[in-house]
């Protein structure tokens, strides 16, 4: 049994890219036993500095779209994904979809809604 999960969201600038990172942070603020990974340092660190901390929990890669960077970001450095959530591919079932890589109106917060909620299903699992 784990004591905490650790969520990757998308840095991308795509709609759902922030979609993914507005859930993230709603999941972070809803569990004190969630804590999130900056994608961007994660890239940038080629001296391995953070490999030690991406070990020590599970991690759920938040992709926005089907590209998988973060999966594949992860996965290049070594570093397992005990889990994935593809915002595109959760949100195709729905009605609503998020539009603009900067502002949430509030078909995206709907869609921030759904994603945390699964976030949540998939945190639940791994716990």
């Amino acid at each position: 049994m784990v004591d905490k999960v650790a969520l990757a969201p998308c840095n991308g600038m795509s709609a759902n890219g922030l979609v993914s990172r507005v859930a993230v942070g709603d999941c972070r603020k809803q569990n004190d036993d969630v804590i999130s990974i900056c994608m961007g340092s994660t890239s940038a660190d080629i001296e391995g500095r953070n490999d030690e901390m991406l070990r020590k929990y599970p991690i759920v890669a938040v992709n926005g779209c089907p590209n998988t960077c973060v999966n594949k970001i992860l996965e290049n450095k070594g570093i397992d994904v005990s889990g994935t959530v593809a915002v595109n591919e959760v949100l195709k079932d729905y009605q609503v979809s998020a539009k603009d890589p900067f502002r949430l109106d509030d078909e995206a917060e709907e869609c921030v809604r759904i994603i945390t909620e699964e976030l949540n299903k998939t945190i639940a699992e791994l716990l």
